[in-house]
């Protein structure tokens, strides 16, 4: 079945949210994340051991648990989309390369493999994500201590 030009259009506002959500967290800009969650925004970390909670407590975690990482990449692949109407849904996969800096000074890479699976709401302001689960995947070279 062919998409209609308003599908089209929908699904890559969505896919463009997505990359500004990674662009945004991997940049920790946490505050243009009122941008990106919507107002009534529920979000589930709890996958890998972060914040279940609304965008404000979102927030809040990140802005208290990623200084602890100089360096991340969110990398999105295999963007899954399907919109009805003013709702969507999704299903995105994520490689994340992370570099945790270490008490003694030195840094650890380890790499973490996830799904996000995503309810997406049109507002006024244009496409948000709703509701958003990270599902675990895969984990490598994670440091003991954090028993992923």
């Amino acid at each position: 079945m062919a998409l209609t030009l308003q599908e089209i259009s929908d699904r890559m506002e969505i896919q463009d949210l997505l990359y500004r959500y990674a662009d945004v967290i991997d940049q920790k800009r946490f505050d243009e994340l009122n941008d990106v969650f919507h107002e009534d925004a529920h979000v589930d970390y709890s996958a890998f051991g972060g914040s279940v909670g609304n965008r404000e407590e979102t927030i809040d975690f990140l802005k208290k648990a990623l200084p602890l990482f100089p360096n991340t990449q969110h990398l999105n692949a295999n963007v899954q989309i399907t919109v009805d109407g003013d709702t969507g849904e999704g299903r995105v996969m994520c490689l994340n390369p992370q570099q945790l800096g270490m008490p003694d000074g030195t840094t650890h890479l380890f790499f973490l493999g996830l799904w996000y699976v995503d309810e997406y709401r049109r507002t006024d302001a244009g496409w948000r994500i709703y509701r958003r689960s990270e599902v675990k995947s895969w984990t490598f070279n994670t440091p003991d201590f954090m028993n992923l």
